[in-house]
């Protein structure tokens, strides 16, 4: 009896001692699991106080919208039905304006100042179309990240088009009608919120408080669609066209700046929602010699900006 004995004050002894090692592990799993979650939670917080969403009539918004307009890929000659495999390469340029000074005052997302917007008084890009059967043509153009001014660019646009040339019309030769849908992504990167001008080291709770410019990038990411109607009177060798469309935009804008005590701000200020843009557009070509082509174009997004744009290509049939 003496073994059973002893077995039976083992058993007592090592039972209670089973229990302690079970609630010491079950404790530890849920201090991690407590642990997991509140870090859970305090990067969903950290995240969700690095964006700023505006709405379409703030500056902020204003300002998105106004800076999206120059970049728009708009149709670059008056519309007409291209050879299949025939090419088209040419190049635009444009002056940006200046937006109202009263829009680049900002405060719903930073302390109040006035943004340094205008990275660069121009923009232009090349540009390549290619003709198609049915009317067709494919469109492209690519800004590559080479710095101009301030800005550096990295944007990619397309479209897609259908021309149909129609014997009727308010000249003899008829006139000439364009279905087209274009797109365009990508970035600007540039010192927006703290240029250089706008660097201070006297105080640490005011704005731009360094002495390395921010790298902030915009991103005015958008598609939309045309009509164009374009005719040539006389011998052709002039068309002129006018057009009208809708574009869906959805820009925001990343804060890059890391102050003297290396804080970084990574703040992004994004639109409560995309906007519709109507937009309005007219122009000349003028084809020389059926190799050369220049032309001009009057683009106007009445809610945000009105442009002037030069375009240039030369022609492979």
């Amino acid at each position: 009896m003496a073994p059973l004995t002893g077995m039976t004050s083992l058993r007592q002894c090592s039972i209670p001692t089973f229990l302690r090692y079970s609630t010491i592990r079950q404790w530890s799993i849920k201090m991690r699991r407590a642990f997991v979650i509140a870090a859970t939670f305090f990067a969903v917080q950290q995240t969700a106080g690095a964006q700023c969403r505006v709405s379409a009539s703030s500056n902020e918004g204003r300002l998105l919208a106004f800076y999206t307009a120059p970049i728009v890929f708009s149709v670059a000659t008056a519309p007409e039905v291209m050879r299949p495999g025939s090419i088209r390469i040419g190049a635009e340029g444009e002056y940006i304006p200046k937006p109202d000074p009263a829009i680049e005052r900002t405060g719903l997302c930073f302390t109040q100042k006035s943004e340094h917007t205008s990275l660069s008084p121009v923009f232009g890009r090349p540009r390549i179309t290619v003709g198609g059967p049915f009317g067709l043509a494919l469109e492209a153009a690519y800004l590559p990240p080479v710095t101009i001014a301030k800005a550096t660019p990295n944007l990619f646009s397309f479209a897609v088009s259908e021309a149909h040339h129609f014997a009727r019309g308010p000249v003899a030769d008829g006139s000439t009608l364009m279905l087209r849908l274009h797109g365009t992504f990508g970035n600007v990167k540039g010192p927006i919120t703290c240029p250089t001008s706008s660097l201070q080291q006297t105080s640490p709770t005011s704005p731009c408080y360094g002495t390395t410019p921010s790298k902030d990038t915009f991103h005015p990411d958008m598609f939309g669609a045309e009509v164009i109607a374009g005719v040539a009177p006389g011998s052709g060798a002039v068309s002129f066209y006018i057009g009208g469309g809708a574009n869906r935009i959805d820009p925001h804008f990343q804060v890059g700046f890391t102050d003297a005590n290396n804080n970084v701000d990574r703040t992004q200020v994004q639109l409560d929602s995309p906007l519709v843009r109507a937009a309005a557009f007219g122009g000349v070509t003028a084809i020389v010699g059926r190799v050369f082509d220049v032309g001009a174009q009057i683009y106007s997004v009445p809610s945000d900006a009105t442009l002037v744009r030069l375009m240039g290509g030369i022609r492979f049939h």
